[in-house]
């Protein structure tokens, strides 16, 4: 292992870069204290050229959001050949998009809160309101909003009433032209973090989302003190075991590979719906990947530095 260099791919342009070049930086300390020699690398109009003049002996992807989850820098990656730590660019296309990961989940037996995809052409084309007023009488009050595509719940709106639907939906708007109205379940909001070892994919202990405010939204995910974290989650055996398979599920569903997290969320009457999957995790202080991993007994380090071993083989 000593020997083995490792390129953390972190930052880039989208929405998420500071929390993106947090993880990266988190990230890397962990594998050098594991021994690898680690080099941040920015996706930048560098990049091509320093992997192929500096070639890694494999990659670690920690963008998050745009073309570090949508498939674009991992098939780079794989048109140069260079071995990588996270899920293919098929994968990623599949679980980028919110409706197409609910569906396939949703086909696979499991259950996922009642939805709607809305492009914002159809506002203008047949009239706000209009079209409001069906998705109300769709999936009632209240309701979730969220852009179709991108991670860190940035433009996810809560809405308990019809009068703030306008606004919240400019505020979705703001991150992509595409909504996705989902009808609001109350419960336990977990997460589920899938690694996959020699065994295959296995589930580390849920934690379980507090945040402050009652919304886990962009501000509650990334500011210390915010939201309170349980690991274990706080939640039944049965419950426990029902997010486990789910989690699992969608990563073997969705194709993804080495390292997912689902987010899940536990009704009152034990009803496990699925909320959606993030293939490139967020490994700040205050992300639940840590949390979990910490939980199961190892550390971000040793996880990460077998997960580039594993990469490194399936290209020898």
């Amino acid at each position: 292992m000593v020997d083995r260099t490792v390129a953390v791919l972190a930052g880039g342009l989208s929405h998420e870069r500071d929390v993106s070049l947090r993880s990266g930086r988190r990230l890397s300390a962990a594998l050098r204290e594991e021994g690898l020699l680690v080099e941040e690398w920015d996706t930048d109009a560098s990049l091509l050229e320093r992997l192929r003049t500096q070639r890694p002996d494999a990659a670690v992807v920690a963008l998050h959001g745009g073309e570090g989850e949508n498939g674009s820098v991992q098939t780079v990656l794989e048109m140069l050949d260079v071995p990588y730590v996270g899920t293919s660019s098929q994968g990623c296309r599949r679980a980028w998009d919110k409706p197409t990961a609910k569906a396939l989940v949703a086909n696979s037996g499991f259950t996922t809160p009642d939805w709607v995809v809305l492009p914002h052409s159809i506002f203008r084309e047949l009239g706000a309101q209009a079209v409001l007023d069906a998705m109300v009488d769709k999936l009632g009050l209240p309701l979730i909003l969220k852009p179709h595509q991108g991670g860190s719940a940035l433009g996810t709106q809560v809405v308990k009433e019809a009068a703030d639907l306008p606004a919240a939906m400019v505020g979705c708007f703001a991150y992509g032209d595409t909504v996705l109205a989902e009808k609001y379940i109350d419960g336990v909001e977990v997460a589920v973090t899938v690694i996959e070892g020699e065994g295959g994919p296995e589930t580390l202990p849920a934690v379980e989302i507090v945040p402050e405010s009652g919304v886990y939204d962009y501000t509650a995910r990334y500011t210390a003190g915010l939201t309170d974290f349980f690991t274990p989650a706080r939640i039944s055996d049965d419950a426990a075991k029902a997010v486990s398979e789910l989690a699992v599920a969608a990563h073997r569903q969705l194709g993804l590979r080495d390292i997912s997290r689902t987010d899940a969320m536990v009704a009152e009457d034990g009803t496990v719906y699925f909320l959606a999957v993030n293939l490139s995790p967020g490994l700040t202080e205050t992300s639940t990947v840590p949390m979990a991993i910490e939980a199961g007994g190892a550390t971000l380090g040793s996880v990460f530095a077998d997960l580039v071993g594993r990469a490194v083989s399936r290209k020898s």
